[in-house]
């Protein structure tokens, strides 16, 4: 019993030394580290935020941390889904930095939810009604006066994102405010004649193999700046009819926009359209809704169109602008890049 009451009165010892031990050599280690001024203090989206910059002109540098940058606008564009619609607006309304939602209704001819939506007020966010005098897929993206916020936040009226997603993209996208930032990417694969065919990014180059890669960000769960909407209406005539044509791709139609402006603000490096947010938590609600209607992509000639007005789009320009990116921007760090597969 004697030795046993020994051996437990020097056992903290050995336990003691080593734990000292350690925190030395901890901080001996960390005294040799860089201070974290040495990195601008703003981690991992500084250090690619500055290299970004390295490639834009200084005149898109120097964004204030005041004003119009530090909230954004919601727009979402809907047609026959009135309640899943009325769900969405109350799950936005609890996301922090939004200004405002801007509701683009299709049903022409048909009264909005105005009055049933302020019914139940008061709402900390502001929703707005914009009446079309047709359904057209490109409505949505209109310069309205309205928005007065730099950022925009277009969302499709069946896609629930979690507000950590959202609030974590629109940090990423004043990193990169001159690219689309957003949940959603895609890709445009060639054949050596010159013909491109759409499809999401595990689709294989039929020249290289190569996949895990994207060339667009979509439009119906990504940010970007307000001045592309803008830009988006000074497009040929020829884009424009094509989007009314095929009801479709004015998505990809603005990426070619964006990557075509990137590529005149930085000639010395040419930067994708894009770039890819992993969410955590997106929802699509089509199912939910009552009246049954099914979004366009459910179309069997959904992705050929999609394909063919990459050529189109490719054709009126006289160039093909999209530029491959494997940068994948998550909240859990920078995992391997990973397939992310979704419709559309």
């Amino acid at each position: 019993m004697r030795l046993s009451r020994c051996c437990l009165g020097i056992r903290p010892k050995f336990v003691v030394f080593p734990i000292l031990l350690i925190l030395l050599v901890g901080a001996a280690l960390t005294s040799l580290l860089p201070p974290a001024e040495d990195h601008g203090g703003d981690g991992v989206l500084g250090v690619l935020r500055r290299a970004s910059l390295q490639n834009k002109p200084e005149s898109a540098q120097g964004h204030s941390p005041e004003g119009p940058q530090e909230k954004f606008t919601i727009i979402i564009q809907t047609y026959n889904r009135t309640d899943v619609l009325l769900k969405l607006l109350n799950h936005y309304q609890a996301v922090p930095h939004l200004q405002r939602i801007i509701i683009i209704w299709n049903n022409v001819g048909e009264q909005t939810p105005e009055k049933l939506w302020d019914s139940f007020s008061p709402h900390p966010v502001p929703v707005i009604f914009k009446e079309q005098k047709s359904n057209r897929m490109r409505n949505r993206l209109q310069p309205f006066s309205e928005i007065d916020t730099d950022a925009v936040l277009m969302l499709d009226d069946d896609t629930l994102i979690s507000v950590p997603d959202i609030s974590f993209a629109f940090s990423v996208w004043k990193q990169f405010t001159d690219q689309i930032v957003g949940f959603v990417p895609r890709k445009h694969v060639s054949t050596a004649a010159g013909v491109y065919s759409y499809g999401s990014f595990e689709l294989q180059d039929p020249e290289t193999a190569g996949g895990d890669k994207y060339s667009m960000v979509l439009i119906g769960a990504a940010f970007f700046h307000r001045q592309y909407l803008k830009l988006f209406q000074d497009q040929p005539q020829e884009v424009l009819s094509l989007i009314d044509q095929t009801q479709n791709c004015d998505d990809i139609a603005l990426n070619f926009v964006v990557a075509l402006h990137v590529g005149k603000q930085s000639k010395a490096s040419i930067r994708p359209s894009g770039v890819f947010v992993k969410p955590v938590d997106l929802r699509n609600l089509e199912k939910d809704a009552s009246s049954g209607y099914q979004g366009m992509w459910h179309r069997p000639e959904h992705l050929l169109q999609r394909s063919y007005c990459l050529n189109r789009l490719t054709h009126i320009y006289g160039v093909m602008p999209l530029r491959y990116s494997n940068l994948m921007v998550s909240q859990m760090g920078f995992p391997s890049y990973a397939n992310h597969k979704t419709r559309g």
